[in-house]
């Protein structure tokens, strides 16, 4: 299967199991069909036109924006996301509407500081026998948090919308989040929403790669011995261009790298879904049916650790955690002894929520530079 141009839904191998939108669960709140956009359109435009997602762009990828204005941000990274998962679903003929909006939403519910703020949240939230989790915090966004309407609170998306952000890179079991019990517990989401983790893992594994040499943790000869995709395509660019420039080099074997786990994405996806004929049964398979390839999940899997071991781990990356960590702890300590310092309008927003609660989303919602600015007026160091 070439990955060069879409094919029509009814040739694709699993254009069968394309998400109707006419067959969506609906709104929560019925409102009136839009003259020229379908459901998942207005979804889309809704995710894009919120707060939430133009505050991505002053939110951690995985450098932060002081070493260069060139790495990705959390916004960047969405759009690259979205360009993949629109590309996959054009190829193998699914909803690319649905796998926009869902690509789109996916990261609305990171806090400042990205995975390490996550588990600083959750480490604080646990104290009091709840937790954070950046996918349930996305879905109160699009339901409570953002209210741009004046006939219903949120966002109002659609059923399968909502759906995909919390299940977008989990399953879960019947009473195990007894919040998400509407949301088909035991069962699988779509194939569009089980696309987004894995095109999200091919988005985060070389886009960190390339940044990560432009700031200098990446060593061309280590990644070569590392992962062996890597090194293919670097021997090949040699041959191809010779004199080439290394940092143009770089740039080639990550282009190689994204097409060959697309690739791979969609050819693994399209075996798996063999004998499926509907999407009723990609909900009924007992496992997921998105998947990588043999190949491309070895390259995925040695990429990621090639990046943890070069980049996540190294001196300055930590220590810029341990940083940002401390503050989150510092500020959560300081607004549950004095909440008076939050908003008024938030606090008269969010009534009737616990305290802890309050302080949590209250942090979570912030960008980089908003908390840093907040922990410097507050004496937070």
């Amino acid at each position: 299967m070439s990955a060069g141009s879409p094919r029509d839904s009814q040739e694709s191998p699993v254009g069968r199991l394309r998400f109707p939108v006419e067959n969506s669960r609906g709104r929560r709140y019925p409102e009136l069909a839009h003259s020229y956009r379908n459901e998942f359109r207005r979804d889309r435009d809704r995710v894009v036109h919120s707060r939430a997602f133009r505050r991505l762009e002053n939110k951690t990828q995985v450098f932060t924006p002081g070493l260069s204005d060139h790495f990705r941000n959390r916004l960047t990274h969405t759009l690259e996301v979205s360009q993949i998962a629109r590309t996959v679903a054009s190829v193998l003929g699914l909803s690319e509407d649905l796998t926009e909006a869902l690509a789109l939403a996916h990261d609305v519910g990171h806090p400042p500081f990205g995975h390490a703020g996550e588990a600083e949240l959750d480490s604080m939230m646990r104290r009091f026998g709840e937790r954070f989790d950046h996918n349930l915090h996305a879905l109160r966004i699009v339901e409570s948090f953002e209210n741009p309407y004046p006939r219903f609170p949120g966002l109002n998306l659609t059923f399968e919308v909502r759906e995909g952000i919390v299940k977008h890179s989990r399953d879960f079991a019947p009473g195990e989040i007894p919040e998400l019990d509407e949301y088909l517990p035991g069962l699988r989401p779509p194939l569009e929403a089980q696309l987004i983790d894995l095109c999200d893992e091919i988005a985060y594994n070389t886009s960190d790669l390339d940044d990560g040499y432009s700031a200098g943790m990446i060593v061309v000869k280590e990644a070569c011995s590392a992962v062996n995709r890597f090194g293919e395509l670097y021997e090949i660019t040699e041959y191809q261009f010779p004199g080439l420039s290394e940092r143009v080099r770089m740039k080639e074997v990550v282009r190689g790298l994204i097409d060959g786990l697309v690739t791979g994405l969609m050819e693994g996806t399209v075996a798996a879904c063999a004998g499926l004929a509907s999407v009723e049964a990609v909900r009924l398979h007992p496992e997921r049916v998105a998947r990588f390839t043999a190949e491309a999940a070895k390259t995925s899997a040695q990429l990621k650790r090639f990046l943890r071991e070069s980049v996540y781990e190294s001196p300055a990356l930590v220590r810029a955690r341990s940083e940002s960590v401390s503050r989150i702890a510092g500020l959560f300590e300081l607004l549950l002894a004095h909440p008076d310092l939050m908003p008024a309008a938030y606090l008269a927003e969010s009534a009737g929520q616990p305290l802890h609660r309050q302080v949590c989303d209250y942090i979570a919602g912030m960008t980089d530079g908003f908390f840093l600015r907040t922990a410097a007026q507050l004496g937070i160091s």
